[in-house]
């Protein structure tokens, strides 16, 4: 996931930018990187300076690393999870408040002493105010966000959802708990679940399809709306890996029937742990807040209803989250833009200095604007190809691997058996559950897209130096390894 940003002097790559035309920037940051001319020590957290006497120019600058060269950086560049990066005094004026109140607990504290709980209420308000949603259900994981989500859109068994091949574990783990069966779809060259590969897979059971907006960039949203309104079904937008992400204006997660998000340690913002539900309709609202509460409607989210309730009480689940976990997340919500602009302005520098490459192509994105840019990814011709790229860019000690964050999920053991938690569980008992193929079969074109794809991940925090290292790494290693 990514995967913050202090003060940074500006270092010779940025004025040259701002002195000459974009070209002129691209050659000479190139060559300053080559040269290892020395910048403004930046006081970024990964900032990593130069060996000294370390030679970049001629003959052993162009040997790539990997095949005995001189690496672009002396020491191995490292991506950090972005949300801890900014901790400061706001986090921890927030948990202050949570013990001298005594009231760890969302509903109510305890003692002389104990005041009212107010951290967890607030964040529900203050997120669903940020997503430009009406309502918010603060829960303990992303994983009991997609549960409650999944509930609260009424799925159960004899029900399908359709979900991206390529997602994590939860995603399907939601369908199952439910009992309702999971219908994998193939994505396209944004990582994303592919709108066009949608409908052949609907079918009169289909209740929910469930975009995920993978490692910050969007899912094609319009098209998929419109398949959904066409065909009558809800929309889950997951939205794990992509806090601070938009689509054309309006944030992930807004879209849809509702939206989840994850709070756990790589993600944009983190408490550690925690999720959240955002909808704009009360009776998903409604049976969400009960489900995650133990089936009860509980008074502050009786008051964000804002209408009288509709359902009585029925079996839910605990997924209520604490006031620890509330405190730090009201903090982190209020530098939620300014990670994913920090984010945003590194990418972006990064693409810009290696866009003039022969035949370079960036992942596809669905909205170039709005994307979150943790990772800046680009093609290659297969897998082969692209493990050389990745070896050869570890070798000048810059971080690169495959698509993040996600698992071929077909290919699972467990899911192309259909284990599950018992025999016969209600997913894969009818004949259509049973007839279902999972495994390579069914998912050709995205194992085709993960073998292609080389990423290198983003840190907020990289310093000029960092991002002109990365820059000139690539421009080193693609010549010599790109088939053009």
């Amino acid at each position: 996931m990514t995967t913050p940003s202090d003060s940074e002097d500006r270092s010779q790559i940025r004025k040259t930018n701002t002195m000459v035309g974009r070209r002129k920037f691209l050659t000479a940051a190139t060559a300053l990187a080559a040269a290892s001319l020395p910048a403004k020590k930046a006081k970024a957290v990964n900032t990593a300076s130069p060996a000294p006497g370390a030679a970049r120019s001629g003959a052993n600058a162009a040997t790539l690393a990997v095949d005995g060269g001189t690496p672009v950086r002396a020491t191995r560049l490292r991506a950090n999870f972005p949300g801890p990066l900014y901790y400061d005094e706001e986090e921890r004026r927030e948990l202050l408040e949570v013990l001298d109140r005594r009231a760890p607990f969302r509903w109510y504290g305890v003692g002389p002493k104990g005041g009212d709980p107010d951290k967890c209420n607030q964040f529900e308000k203050e997120f669903a105010a940020h997503t430009g949603t009406k309502y918010c259900v603060a829960v303990t994981s992303g994983t009991a966000a997609l549960i409650t989500a999944v509930a609260a859109l009424d799925v159960g068994p004899g029900d399908e959802v359709i979900l991206p091949s390529w997602t994590w574990h939860s995603c399907y783990d939601a369908v199952i708990v439910a009992g309702a069966t999971p219908v994998f779809a193939e994505i396209d060259d944004s990582a994303d679940i592919d709108p066009t590969d949608i409908e052949r897979h609907i079918t009169p059971r289909t209740k929910v399809i469930m975009p995920v907006h993978i490692m910050g960039e969007s899912a094609d949203m319009d098209p998929i709306l419109a398949i959904a309104r066409k065909h009558h079904l809800k929309v889950l937008e997951d939205c794990a890996q992509s806090a601070g992400a938009t689509y054309k204006g309006h944030p992930v997660g807004s879209m849809g029937d509702c939206g989840i998000y994850s709070f756990q340690l790589c993600k944009t913002i983190s408490a550690g742990e925690g999720g959240a539900l955002v909808t704009n309709d009360p009776y998903v609202f409604e049976r969400a807040a009960r489900f995650h509460d133990i089936g009860d409607l509980r008074g502050p989210h009786a008051a964000m209803l804002g209408r009288p309730p509709r359902m009585s009480r029925f079996a839910g689940m605990q997924f209520r989250m604490n006031e620890y976990s509330g405190a730090v997340l009201r903090a982190q919500l209020r530098k939620l833009d300014r990670i994913a602009g920090d984010f945003r302005s590194r990418s972006a520098r990064v693409k810009q200095g290696i866009a003039d490459l022969p035949g370079i192509q960036f992942r596809k994105s669905n909205d170039p604007s709005g994307a979150l840019g943790s990772s800046v990814y680009f093609r290659t011709t297969g897998k082969e190809e692209r493990d050389r790229f990745i070896k050869a860019l570890r070798a000048e000690n810059i971080p690169a691997g495959t698509i993040e964050g996600s698992v071929l999920l077909p290919l699972e053991p467990y899911i192309e058996k259909k284990q599950t938690l018992e025999p016969g569980w209600p997913s894969f008992a009818t004949v259509d559950g049973k007839a279902l193929r999972f495994g390579a079969e069914c998912c050709p074109r995205t194992i085709d897209v993960w073998n292609r794809y080389v990423g290198v991940p983003m840190d907020p925090t990289y310093s000029d130096q960092d991002v002109s290292d990365i820059i000139a790494a690539v421009r080193k290693v693609y010549p010599a390894i790109a088939k053009t």
